[in-house]
């Protein structure tokens, strides 16, 4: 039935953005096979395929095509009603169309709705179907029953949802710690319940990182992909991880893994990977090669961190600093860093780790870390401290009261924008030179420790493993503090504040 989808596109549909902005829609050739084999249909009109998953490079064209499907599912001919005269399959559209754009999280749906809107913008489908798109889900302006609406975890709220056609965008990032295996397995469940009718889900993903046990990892990994029961569509760059710098394959490479979306960058993503070494080469091959590939590169290396290494001008009483804690009661350490103002030099102030062979019982000593917070602020003339919540939310607030709320702030490292931001910085100004350190043995086991974890926003870190003895805290210790330090001195408070430190 893809040819009747294919044509409904390039009569309804308009290209929203481009030189051909305002067109009819067009798919590319790879375009074109995909949406031919995932409306296949069998003998008796049932589908050939009951679920499909695009792999491509990042850029190719994954959320415009699944755009696209979206509104066929929504509006389109996407059912089998029968055979013609001429034994062709006859599509016909579906009668209470529910359409689902799921993430785990609203702001990564943002982009496919936009997208959606963008190609029935000014169409002849928002026109002849009296659309509704302007708003957060798109219906129908005269109530008639259906919609495109946008879906993100939510524990238990989605059960029991009855789904039409299901669009599950870069499941790469769909991992334990978002909850997206789980979010998954919902919308799945709610789609089974109406595989008679034709629902079906879809999804989009790049290379996915082999450690992280990814929503994408599973179906690439699942028996009904291996039996040809979900359609699996994949375009490869061959290149292998010791070969990245040779310019020659890396270019036959993306050449091979973008096909024919003409609008890809070769040459300069060549020269991106040849030359940009912030990014490891285990995600280039990711997500530019579309190739499977763990995250073996740490987030720093040592010669990077061993450079920063600067052991004259110690760190004083009476030194105005900035600091970033991280707290644990139980698994995680709990780490407290602090950084000079005038100069970017971080410095551990406290660390508790579980020991070795502590009982099962062990728990961090809050009294401990409550006092090395005190007794920060009465040797530094502290001017900003950002401290992850979790766990200490009743601590960080006495903090707040006993040494001032324009001074200790919450700082939620699980926000992803503003976390991948500060770790982006704190790695910028290492590769600069604009940090330093003194060696502590502590803070560079923990910085060594952290490896990078890609997410719609950009790069997080975290350990190699969740259940990793491996730890990291003081790393995000030492970026919370570099953040500290940035908003002081962008608050103006590189001034003395000799009032707040006892004995100067």
């Amino acid at each position: 039935m893809g040819y009747e989808v294919i044509r409904w596109c390039s009569k309804y549909i308009v290209q929203p953005d481009g030189d051909r902005a305002g067109e009819s829609w067009k798919f590319t050739k790879e375009q074109l096979r995909f949406v031919l084999w995932f409306y296949a249909i069998k003998p008796d009109g049932t589908w050939r395929y009951s679920a499909g998953t695009l792999r491509r490079a990042k850029g190719w064209g994954k959320t415009p095509l699944l755009a696209t499907l979206a509104i066929v599912e929504f509006i389109g001919p996407c059912r089998f009603s029968h055979f013609n005269a001429y034994g062709l399959p006859v599509a016909k559209a579906v009668a209470l169309p529910t359409v689902q754009v799921g993430a785990t999280a609203y702001e990564q749906t943002e982009q496919t709705m936009e997208f959606i809107r963008g190609c029935l913008s000014e169409s002849p489908a928002e026109k002849e179907f009296n659309l509704d798109i302007g708003k957060a889900v798109i219906q129908f302006k005269t109530g008639k029953p259906g919609s495109i609406k946008p879906k993100a975890t939510a524990g238990r709220t989605n059960e029991g949802n009855r789904p039409t056609f299901v669009l599950m965008d870069e499941v790469h990032h769909w991992v334990g710690s978002n909850g997206g295996p789980e979010f998954f397995q919902t919308l799945k469940r709610n789609v089974e319940k109406l595989r008679k009718a034709g629902s079906r889900w879809v999804t989009t993903t790049n290379a996915y990182n082999p450690n992280e046990d990814s929503v994408a990892q599973q179906i690439h990994e699942s028996d009904m992909v291996r039996m040809g029961l979900w359609l699996y569509d994949c375009l490869e760059g061959i290149i292998e991880p010791d070969e990245m710098r040779d310019e020659e394959k890396v270019r036959q490479s993306l050449t091979e893994a973008y096909g024919d979306a003409s609008w890809a960058d070769i040459d300069g993503l060549t020269l991106t990977i040849l030359y940009d070494r912030t990014t490891p080469d285990s995600t280039y091959l990711r997500f530019f090669c579309n190739r499977i590939a763990e995250s073996s590169d740490g987030w720093m290396s040592k010669t990077e961190w061993d450079a920063c290494v600067d052991d004259a001008d110690p760190i004083l009483p009476g030194d105005q600093i900035a600091l970033g804690f991280d707290g644990s009661i139980r698994g995680d350490a709990t780490g407290l860093a602090g950084v000079r103002l005038r100069d970017a030099k971080v410095f551990v102030i406290g660390l508790w780790e579980r020991p070795e062979n502590a009982p099962d019982e062990w728990e961090v000593d809050v009294l401990a870390v409550e006092a090395a917070v005190h007794k920060a602020f009465a040797t530094y003339r502290v001017a900003w401290m950002y401290a992850d919540p979790p766990y200490w939310q009743e601590a960080i607030g006495r903090w707040s009261i006993e040494h001032g709320d324009d001074t200790v702030f919450e700082y939620w490292t699980n926000k992803p924008t503003r976390m991948v931001q500060a770790v982006e910085r704190f790695r910028t100004a290492v590769m600069v030179g604009d940090l330093k350190h003194p060696g502590d043995i502590r803070l560079t086991r923990h910085v060594l420790n952290a490896v990078t974890r890609e997410v719609p926003q950009g790069l997080l870190i975290t350990k190699d493993s969740p259940r990793s003895k491996r730890k990291i805290d003081l790393a995000v210790c030492a970026v919370l503090a570099m953040e500290a330090r940035a908003d002081a001195i962008a608050d103006g408070r590189m001034k003395l504040r000799r009032s707040r430190v006892v004995g100067f």
